[in-house]
């Protein structure tokens, strides 16, 4: 059940870099309830998904003097869902709620309709890393399942202590419970090119994604309800 440290790393990168497509079901859960959320939490998205990519690189290869860090710098900090999120931030600041009022039907109307499709996309290629999560099932399911909930108290935690209302909380724990299988995957494949990246998408996409759609982002809610409902 042990991994290398190229595994390993690229594990801690998956881990500790967040999915977009989790932290989407986390919104609609939210919005389904009217519960308000924090305007910056998609701030927060765009801020931690690079980080965690540069530290299982440094984990991976801080002995390498070889290591291209131009190639990774620009995956992890140009690659497609870093494009879009930062791009989608600087449309929506300049624009203004007036701006984007013409837009609601194409991209607030149809958001759940286009993410069932996403999600189903999602989830035909979790099932296409069944064999590994087989092979390697003890350790990956394992960690796949415990993982998140620590990572999402800690979230929780700090949203808490920054003031965050419960929906921000409940997003914030929800980011950090996530694990990527977009931009992690495209950064470790050049980066760290030994690791198998079969591992961290079965865990990551294979396990944990819909460990959080089905049973994590409710656990998350009621945590941050407690935290609020604690601390006032």
């Amino acid at each position: 059940g042990s991994v290398g440290r190229a595994d390993a790393a690229s594990i801690a990168a998956h881990y500790g870099s967040v999915s977009v497509a989790t932290y989407a079901v986390g919104v609609a859960y939210l919005a389904a309830r009217e519960v308000h959320v924090d305007a910056q939490l998609p701030l927060f998205l765009v801020l931690l998904e690079v980080p965690a990519i540069i530290v299982g690189i440094l984990l991976a290869r801080k002995n390498d003097a070889n290591l291209r860090w131009g190639k990774v710098a620009h995956e992890a900090f140009l690659g497609k869902s870093i494009v879009l999120l930062v791009g989608g931030l600087i449309i929506g600041w300049l624009s203004g709620p007036e701006g984007l009022a013409p837009l609601e039907p194409l991209f607030f109307d149809l958001f759940k309709g286009v993410l069932a499709l996403f999600l189903l996309e999602m989830g035909l290629i979790a099932a296409s890393q069944a064999r590994t999560v087989i092979q390697n099932g003890v350790f990956l399911v394992g960690f796949g399942i415990l993982a998140p909930l620590p990572m999402a108290i800690i979230g929780a935690s700090l949203g808490a202590a920054m003031g965050l209302s419960v929906g921000g909380t409940t997003l914030l724990a929800v980011l950090a419970a996530s694990s990527s299988y977009i931009a992690a995957p495209a950064a470790m494949r050049i980066a760290v090119p030994e690791a198998n990246p079969s591992l961290s998408l079965a865990a990551s996409l294979g396990v944990t994604f819909p460990f959080n759609i089905f049973v994590g982002i409710p656990i998350y809610y009621l945590i941050a309800q407690w935290m609020h409902s604690a601390g006032g």
